[in-house]
């Protein structure tokens, strides 16, 4: 019996419900994650995950854990979409013959999800990162003209809020297309590992679950396996999201360095800041992609998509 042809346009669907309901829950925590990435010796603004948010709150108010959100709602439906969806179709292509997939296939399909994601992910998160830095920066700057003396009326101006669009304008007419997939090369040193630990790892932690090869696990199974998936692969990369972090971030605080490249960028954090400090916002990162793929995983399971489309009113007369 042939297989069932998967539906792409369902599974493109699920996998934009799956990311706009997981970023809306741990967006506050990836914005904790990206100032703790991008502090550096010498102004050190946050100690810790729930110092960053309390200091946040109060110097921005509650809607300031959510900074770069927007941007990140607006393109996680496109970037989950294709990262799920191409790992599916992947992984049927691979299939095709009727063959039990092995690891390294799973592997490759996941590594082909990683790559076709970054067309999306690069410029969200390259605008993502500049807003959700902002408020460090800021409160960078108020700390030192507070030790330096110097009053809030002739301390340099702090830059007026900019926009996701203020920055892509910007970006666009400095530097063409190109400005807005700064760190590209980053990006997919991160994702593509990421996405070949996380697929099959998910899905063999979620086979346990399964009473026969061809059920469907529980949902909690698929819950729990996303999560434990999520956090393993998001640990293993850690390194690489420090690196992307840095190099995507278009301002520094005063005394941080600048980078020039991956190579560069590795050099620098290790003389300077010593091997630990490729684990920064590492349990931050693990928080937020660990109930971020598990809501994921249980939405793209349930098939809403494949429910709607399957009972909406046909066209035909």
């Amino acid at each position: 019996m042939a297989d069932k042809p998967i539906s792409l346009p369902a599974k493109l669907i699920n996998g934009g419900i799956a990311g706009l309901i997981g970023v809306t829950c741990v967006f506050p925590i990836d914005l904790a994650k990206t100032r703790l990435q991008n502090q550096q010796n010498g102004q050190r603004m946050y100690t810790s995950m729930s110092d960053c948010l309390i200091k946040t709150i109060r110097s921005e108010g509650y809607f300031g854990m959510y900074r770069g959100a927007a941007v990140n709602l607006t393109l996680v439906t496109p970037e989950k979409a294709i990262k799920l969806a191409a790992n599916d179709y992947f992984r049927h292509f691979l299939s095709r013959d009727g063959q039990k997939l092995t690891l390294l296939k799973e592997m490759l399909a996941g590594c082909g999800a990683g790559t076709c994601q970054v067309i999306v992910t690069t410029p969200m998160e390259m605008l993502k990162i500049q807003l959700q830095d902002a408020g460090r920066l800021d409160a960078q700057r108020k700390l030192m003209a507070a030790q330096a003396g110097v009053s809030s009326v002739t301390a340099e101006p702090v830059p007026r809020r900019t926009t996701a669009l203020q920055i892509s304008r910007e970006l666009m007419r400095s530097k063409g297309i190109a400005g807005l997939y700064k760190g590209l090369g980053a990006t997919l040193i991160r994702d593509v590992p990421f996405s070949v630990i996380y697929f099959p790892l998910f899905a063999n932690l979620n086979k346990l679950g399964q009473s026969t090869p061809d059920d469907k696990a529980p949902f909690y199974v698929s819950f729990i396996s996303g999560c434990a998936a999520g956090s393993i692969a998001a640990v293993a990369v850690n390194p690489c999201d420090v690196i992307k972090t840095r190099l995507q971030s278009l301002q520094r605080g005063v005394n941080e360095d600048t980078y020039s490249g991956v190579i560069d960028c590795t050099r620098k954090i290790w003389r300077s800041e010593g091997p630990a400090a490729f684990l920064k916002g590492a349990y931050c990162r693990a928080l937020v992609i660990a109930p971020l793929f598990g809501i994921a995983q249980v939405v793209y399971f349930f098939g809403i998509a494949e429910f709607l489309l399957d009972h909406l009113p046909s066209r035909r007369d």
